[in-house]
């Protein structure tokens, strides 16, 4: 009962401020692309800081855990370990999944979330906090591959390896959490002098909103 009722103080809670200053940006490695069976195996994550008159990626302000997986008793897919180079051995060796869910939510703080595709993200994240802490993130998300079409919609694009392609944004690591992150961190401040053009003083939010229309311009 009491994992019960913590989930339901959680959500009756108010929501906290985002902070404008500090955006976070991440990527997270699974076990495959069903978002409601496979596993999630690591978060990578670095924090934007907004506070100056362009943003900036800050390095020092990183987060990156590998979970332990020493639980599962599923066959490992060989195909998905050679895309995210994170074998058995790591997967058995990470740390503890409430522990490194919990650091996270901590690091985070009221920071909003953003990523590239973000459902995904969004769901593994949800689905793991779910089962190991009783509570999702209460983070608000901003998918960049909507904010991306919007404002360059003559841009023939859709995957992050085209967007990386168009930019010219070179990733150490592709599939690599933490080099995936810095990656998508990257793409944010290219789009940010287009997205000043369409919003002088972009808040979280706005940028957000603006993002959404992506989904009207699809009709």
């Amino acid at each position: 009962m009491a994992p019960m009722l913590e989930a339901v103080r959680h959500w009756l809670a108010p929501r906290p401020m985002i902070d404008e200053q500090r955006w976070v940006v991440l990527d997270v490695e699974s076990s495959g692309l069903d978002m409601r069976r496979d596993r999630l195996l690591a978060i990578a994550a670095i924090g934007i800081h907004l506070n100056t008159a362009a943003p900036r990626i800050h390095l020092g302000d990183s987060f990156e855990v590998l979970l332990r997986q020493a639980d599962s008793h599923e066959l490992p897919d060989k195909a998905n370990i050679l895309l995210h180079g994170i074998g058995v051995g790591a997967q058995r060796s990470g740390i503890d999944a409430a522990q490194a869910l919990a650091a996270f939510e901590a690091w985070v703080g009221t920071s909003p979330l953003v990523a590239f595709h973000a459902a995904f993200d969004q769901a593994m994240l949800d689905r793991a906090s779910a089962a190991h802490l009783g509570r999702r993130l209460r983070g608000a998300w901003l998918d960049l591959a909507p904010l991306a079409a919007v404002l360059y919609p003559k841009v023939r694009a859709h995957a992050l390896d085209d967007w990386l392609a168009h930019f010219n944004i070179q990733c150490a690591v592709r599939h690599q959490a933490a080099a995936d992150t810095l990656a998508t961190a990257e793409l944010l401040l290219k789009l940010w002098p287009a997205l000043r053009r369409e919003l002088p003083r972009p808040g979280f939010r706005e940028v957000r909103t603006l993002a959404a229309q992506q989904r009207w311009l699809a009709r």
